[in-house]
């Protein structure tokens, strides 16, 4: 069994692919954070509103710990002849783009973006809007996905720029994960008191 994961994953890998996980969620929880936290403020006050911060931060940490999990299975189903560090720089970078997608579909909802009349006049008229919007998300999506896995494969070059992006965003993950442990401590404190 140690043989068996250790093929496919070292330690730093591992904590490489948990930061990973941890930025995108911890970067759009923080932006959130900020967007809110006046109208929190003025809504009860400044502590009520850090609570509500704290528990955003923890959650995202959870968060991040289950898409993780979920990341590091699926890293089970690359074939054993990639090395390990292909394996985590394909992994990392198809979650950060799947990532930016889901900010994205976000974003259209909390900038109220209106949607075209003629465009939703001509889904009604196909008869299968849901399925039509499927299929357009997925012609959309799907190149975004399979041009970097097929460059983590062939091109070097491309492989140690994703390497190189994982470093530099691990730090600012680690400083996340900080705000976690604050966050942590603050919902302990008010929770007691």
């Amino acid at each position: 069994m140690t043989n068996f994961f250790t093929q496919r994953y070292s330690k730093q890998g591992l904590w490489s692919l948990f930061l990973m996980c941890a930025f995108p969620l911890h970067f759009w929880t923080l932006i959130l954070v900020f967007r809110d936290i006046q109208w929190m403020t003025e809504r009860t006050n400044f502590w009520d509103a850090l609570g509500v911060a704290s528990y955003a931060m923890v959650f995202a940490f959870l968060e991040s710990l289950l898409l993780f999990l979920i990341l590091t299975l699926l890293g089970f189903l690359v074939p054993t002849r990639w090395t390990r560090e292909t394996r985590i720089a394909l992994l990392s970078a198809l979650f950060l783009i799947l990532s930016i997608w889901a900010m994205l579909g976000q974003l259209y909802f909390l900038a109220a973006v209106q949607t075209p009349g003629w465009f939703i006049f001509l889904m009604a008229r196909t008869g299968h809007p849901v399925r039509i919007l499927y299929a357009l998300a997925l012609i959309l999506v799907t190149p975004t996905l399979a041009l970097p896995a097929w460059f983590a494969l062939r091109s070097e070059k491309f492989l140690n720029s994703v390497n190189s992006l994982i470093e530099r965003l691990s730090l600012l993950s680690g400083l996340y994960l900080f705000f976690d442990v604050i966050g942590l401590i603050i919902i302990v404190i008010r929770n007691l008191a």
